[in-house]
């Protein structure tokens, strides 16, 4: 089955006001910028965004924030972007905090049928306690904060524990970037781009990926493919251009040492 559709416009034609889309990537390294360019142009507001982060200030997901399109995020990290911070305490943005593993799990749950799972992250704290702001007004008060949430205690190894737990996150759209594609959606993930995009690929009912190289079916090793095919419903091949436009979110340098040619 060719997945290849013919624009990042037409991948994302059907991405409806209020859907809610996972997206891949960490920090700016492995985001579909060009899916996600695409949903800006294409119009779609009120959206649920699971990610890691919500990219930086007009970059990444960052362009739909900035554009408030963005109503409700679940991440782990919200440095790096003044305008996140800005729409969430003055109550424009509504966020759920999740502890980084967390969120990976609760993704790949939602991939693989798993509802929910305890994991022993959050015990004691008020991840699992509840009471974390979720949304504050115009004026600052928290008026959502987020639910106590159920804890048991299991035998470990180490003797009885208490764990949380978690419920799973199914996406309606995953947008995700991979390195290498072929036309059955099978992709390959460059080194730590492959970060958070297999789980936003498993998690979305449907996935679309943006392919940096695509490739004809059976020119991918078996054992390289990160996500199989059967997780991806839609592939945009990108130009030399687009694959080639990548951000640095913090360039560091050092001065050269004495001699250095």
């Amino acid at each position: 089955m060719d997945k290849v559709v013919g624009s990042p416009a037409e991948a994302v034609a059907d991405v409806s006001s209020g859907s809610t889309i996972a997206v891949g990537g960490f920090g700016l390294c492995g985001i579909p910028t060009v899916l996600i360019d695409a949903l800006l142009d294409q119009g779609a507001d009120e959206l649920q965004a699971v990610s890691n982060n919500c990219g930086v200030d007009e970059w990444g997901l960052g362009r739909l924030l900035f554009a408030h399109r963005i109503r409700r995020m679940i991440s782990s990290y919200v440095g790096e972007n003044k305008e996140f911070a800005r729409q969430y305490l003055h109550g424009e943005l509504e966020v759920e905090l999740t502890p980084q593993g967390t969120l990976a799990e609760r993704m790949r749950a939602g991939g693989s049928g798993i509802p929910a799972f305890f994991t022993a992250t959050g015990v004691g704290t008020q991840v699992a306690e509840g009471g974390l702001p979720w949304k504050y007004d115009a004026e600052g008060n928290v008026v959502v904060s987020s639910p106590e949430k159920e804890v048991r205690t299991f035998e470990t190894a180490e003797g009885p524990k208490e764990f949380v737990l978690e419920n799973a996150i199914v996406a309606d759209f995953g947008l995700v970037r991979a390195w290498k594609g072929d036309r059955h959606g099978n992709l390959v993930f460059r080194q730590s781009a492959q970060n958070f995009n297999p789980l936003a690929a498993m998690c979305g009912r449907v996935t679309i990926a943006e392919v940096e190289h695509l490739v004809e079916p059976g020119e991918l090793d078996p054992m390289e493919v990160h996500t199989p095919g059967v997780y991806v419903q839609r592939v945009v091949a990108l130009t030399p251009e687009q694959a080639g436009d990548k951000k640095i979110e913090k360039r560091t340098v050092r001065p050269k040492s004495e001699g250095a040619s």
